[in-house]
């Protein structure tokens, strides 16, 4: 509740969508929740916060058919993988709505999380994790099923 006595945005969003609490920011979403925020939240934003390396290479979610784009801000930067000491106020400038929904992604999840928690701390009220990242999740006895690649449904990259 605000101090007005009504629900915050961050409370619209756990009481709408199926989002998994976590330590320090909003929560997790599945790859399909951020997908539906995406499309029925016209202020939702995605970040992508992997590498300029990882956009090249790997390739960028497609939010085409919802006419949309990814914020690209790489949390750590590459090649020398150090925490990106611009990424907050970067952030800030672009999105100055504090209580949009920033849906955080990168390869597994890991980074994605950490830049919701440091969101989260200059004050952005509703910053999800999109849980598995680009990615999807770990297979036993392999690295990730890679459903960024189109083979299955679980990453932001083909939900839509």
């Amino acid at each position: 509740m605000n101090e007005a006595g009504a629900m915050s945005n961050d409370n619209k969003i756990a009481g709408t969508y199926q989002v998994s609490p976590a330590a320090g920011y909003t929560g997790d979403v599945a790859p399909a929740t951020a997908w539906k925020i995406l499309s029925e939240r016209k202020d939702a934003v995605l970040i992508d916060v992997r590498t300029r390396a990882e956009w090249n290479y790997v390739g960028l979610p497609d939010l085409d058919s919802i006419a949309k784009k990814p914020a690209l801000l790489e949390w750590q930067v590459f090649p020398s993988m150090q925490p990106n000491p611009e990424f907050v106020a970067a952030l800030s400038g672009a999105i100055a709505n504090k209580d949009a929904p920033l849906l955080f992604l990168c390869r597994s999840g890991a980074r994605s999380a950490a830049a919701a928690k440091a969101m989260t701390a200059a004050g952005y009220s509703t910053c999800l994790n999109v849980a598995d990242g680009f990615e999807g999740p770990r297979v036993v006895g392999r690295q990730r099923d890679f459903p960024g690649d189109k083979r299955e449904q679980n990453s932001i990259s083909d939900v839509g």
